[in-house]
């Protein structure tokens, strides 16, 4: 097998051995909880109320806030107007590594005009505060006497709770964090870490059966009738129903996607096309999603008449018209299937939109994230460069997004996340992206791409922790960057290996895909339309998760022609026929008695062979068997990563680099060329998808035997002794004869699904996850 050249070092995934924390002791408890990151230790103040505070102003009120000093950081709580007994429960956090001073000094204050008084104080020893590790429960928070500047007793009192903690405790999402001082109380916010969960999506299914009755204005001539059909953005429309009468025929089906809750009802109407661009509306009737059918399988769901209204303006007004007319539909939403909202090579979730319809999960994947380093600047401030980052994760529903770490080439997170697996073939995406609006954001403003990690979780070792720092790599129209590096903890644990072991039978997609199938263009136009979905979502979410890290998450434009992929696809498939291509020449070079030894050896192997035919398929498997056992000392020791060589990235032409990054029509300025070019480019995109999934394939059957997917190559290995052993003791007539029987069997005894093996092939891994 012909291996593709190695990348440049620089692009290279590296091993690491960050500190984590499996096992670290923290003062006289064991700690169980993030034990993917680095221990991060934090001084925790909860200001939760006050009471009783004493009147600063001539009016004899005041506006009282908090404000937390620790050498030179300072966080202030918000303030309120006239009011002597405020609740603020407001948690600050200060890094323990950044400490510098020795008291902890909590002032309450009133605000003024031009000088803020001082109400009271509450001092605290650094060194005497209290450490908490979960799971101990939360400290509870006590009343504190306040204190004047010489230490005498102030009238009010304040509640608060002061402990040392870790990035485990509950309060360190909600805190404002001293590393942040500099962002203002508006764009905090914007920098917190955030749970997200992307919106149940389902297949709307809209049959158009026909229509009875239908009222056109033009008696005499024969009606050219469509139905219109418009959910939410989304609209589509019948073909002209070839019985041209007033009770035209269609039996159509319109797929659309839609998300809980439904907000939107389903708009149809009947029209006729008068003139080459006249349609006249013959009726209307609006069905709520509310109210319609959910079907888990391919039994067919009952089918209703709905009456059509027609409106009329007279004297200016809006009258509605009710007739006779009326349409037949079969309408529902379907939950067999699984709604596709990325790209199919990267999914991170197959399971059906109906809950019933889920198998138990088959492990747990956890995540550390935990710092980056050697990051670009991404924007200027004050006259010089700066960067903002933060990560996004996605699995499943699930999307996690770490805290902005402000101002930092070398942002430490030490965030730790967890999903449940139901497949083992499916992908995590990993991105990390520049904050572009913590300080408000200009209007056009945009959250900038540093990079993304992709790791597939059947190339994972269940219960291995991989430690390993990626390279951020980013195509520009320059060529292929490297932005930094993030370094990530990844552990997937396996709760049941017969379960997981028995998912690679299972087909990939739910059975609905393969007993209703939907076609490649319906797949491509519902995948666009749910990635529209999820983006406009997570994108009204507080704080919102930007439209453009969801459609660079989702890979939204992988679709598009490139030449660089095209050619990076060409070559993956010379890759896979460089093998068949070995054989070839290894047999011509037999036939030249090239190596005379050799020759002969496989003549008196062909001759035993020919001889004694039942040892055809056992020597077959045995050699298979060896080969697999052969390559298990050159195993990959390390998840797989974005690959420039394979991606053509990093040696890609100028000019194809140009019409990659070319808007979509071209801005090139002759219709003739913009025609023709856009045309080739629609053409290429089919081709190179096609090209993709040929090389897919291939490389599927070379990774039986690599170890790419451990648990794949291990059981296709042990299928291989067996089948060797199974074929020596069994006659090679009645196996021939079982295999031609089986092949030739009768329809009644073919079933719709795919078969064991065949769904095992379509869960090994490609490398189309490891291309830019």
């Amino acid at each position: 097998m012909q291996k593709p050249p190695p990348q440049s070092v620089d692009f290279a995934l590296k091993q690491t051995s960050p500190n984590i924390g499996a096992g670290a002791v923290t003062g006289d408890k064991l700690s169980c909880t993030y034990d993917l990151v680095e221990q991060m230790q934090y001084l925790y103040v909860r200001v939760v109320k006050a009471k009783d505070l004493p009147g600063k102003d001539v009016t004899g009120s005041c506006d009282p806030y908090v404000e937390i000093k620790l050498g030179n950081y300072k966080g202030v709580t918000k303030h309120f107007e006239k009011k002597s007994n405020p609740e603020w429960n407001q948690v600050f956090g200060f890094s323990k590594e950044r400490i510098q001073a020795s008291i902890l000094e909590v002032f309450v204050k009133d605000k003024d005009v031009v000088v803020d008084d001082l109400i009271g104080r509450v001092v605290f020893d650094v060194n005497e505060i209290p450490k908490r590790v979960p799971p101990d429960s939360p400290l509870a928070p006590q009343w504190y006497r306040l204190e004047d500047r010489k230490g005498n007793k102030a009238k009010g009192e304040l509640m608060l709770a002061v402990w040392m903690g870790t990035q485990a405790d509950e309060a360190f999402p909600d805190a404002w964090h001293s590393d942040a001082a500099s962002v203002g109380p508006d764009g905090v916010t914007n920098i917190r870490s955030k749970v997200y969960l992307s919106p149940k999506l389902w297949y709307v299914r809209v049959n158009v059966i026909e229509a009875q009755d239908l009222v056109p204005s033009d008696k005499g001539r024969f009606p050219e009738v469509f139905v219109k059909a418009v959910l939410g953005n989304q609209a589509l429309r019948t073909r002209i129903s070839p019985s041209k009468t007033i009770n035209p025929m269609w039996n159509e089906d319109l797929m659309f996607v839609v998300a809980e809750p439904f907000e939107e009802p389903l708009f149809l109407s009947v029209e006729d096309r008068v003139g080459s661009n006249k349609d006249e509306t013959l009726g209307k009737c609006v069905i709520p999603l509310q109210v319609v059918q959910r079907r888990l399988d391919h039994k067919p769901v009952n089918s209703r008449w709905h009456n059509l209204e027609k409106h009329v303006i007279v004297d200016g007004e809006k009258k509605e018209m009710k007739f006779a007319s009326r349409i037949h539909l079969r309408i529902c939403l379907e939950g067999g299937y699984h709604v596709l909202d990325e790209s199919t090579h990267c999914s991170s979730d197959l399971r059906p939109t109906a809950k019933q319809l889920w198998r138990p999960n088959i492990g747990i994947l956890e995540l550390g994230i935990l710092s980056a380093h050697g990051l670009m600047p991404m924007k200027t401030k004050d006259g010089r460069g700066t960067t903002d980052a933060y990560c996004v994760a996605k699995y499943g529903q699930k999307w996690i997004r770490t805290r902005t770490i402000v101002d930092n080439f070398m942002p430490r997170w030490n965030e730790q996340y967890t999903w449940e697996v139901f497949d083992p073939c499916t992908v995590i995406t990993i991105g990390v992206f520049d904050n572009g609006h913590i300080h408000g954001g200009a209007g056009g403003a945009k959250d900038a791409r540093i990079g993304k990690v992709r790791i597939r979780l059947s190339t994972l070792e269940a219960d291995r922790v991989y430690t390993h720092s990626y390279p951020l790599l980013v195509l520009h129209s320059s060529g292929v960057k490297k932005t930094g590096e993030v370094q990530l903890a990844v552990r997937f644990t396996c709760s049941t290996l017969i379960n997981m072991l028995h998912m690679y039978s299972h087909p990939l997609l739910p059975k609905m895909h393969y007993i209703h199938p939907l076609s490649v263009i319906q797949l491509d136009s519902l995948r666009h339309q749910a990635m529209q979905i999820v983006s406009v979502r997570l994108s009204r979410a507080e704080p919102p998760l930007r439209k453009e890290v969801v459609e660079y998450m989702l890979d939204v434009d992988s679709h598009m022609w490139s030449m660089r992929r095209s050619k990076a696809n060409f070559f993956r498939i010379m890759g896979v026929l460089s093998g068949l291509i070995a054989v070839g020449k290894w047999f011509d070079q037999l036939c030249n008695w090239r190596n005379p030894i050799t020759t002969i050896l496989i003549h008196i192997l062909f001759i035993i062979l020919v001889l004694y035919p039942e040892l055809i398929l056992p020597t077959v498997f045995l050699y298979l068997f060896l080969i697999g056992i052969w390559n298990y000392r050159w195993r990959p020791l390390h998840p797989p990563h974005m690959d420039t060589r394979l991606s053509h990235a990093d040696a890609a032409h100028p000019d194809e680099l140009d019409e990659e990054f070319d808007t979509f029509p071209t801005s090139r300025p002759s219709d003739i060329v913009r025609m023709r070019y856009d045309r080739l480019r629609s053409i290429g995109g089919r081709v190179q998808t096609v090209i993709g999934d040929l090389a897919t394939q291939g490389e599927r059957l070379q990774s039986l035997l690599s170890w790419r997917d451990p648990r794949a190559t291990t059981l296709f290995v042990t299928f291989c002794l067996i089948a060797a052993i199974v074929l020596y003791v069994t006659p090679f007539q009645v196996v021939a004869l079982l295999i031609g029987l089986y092949a030739l069997r009768h329809p009644r005894f073919r079933h719709k699904l795919p078969s064991v093996p065949l769904n095992f092939f379509r869960r090994l891994p490609a490398r189309s996850d490891s291309m830019l």
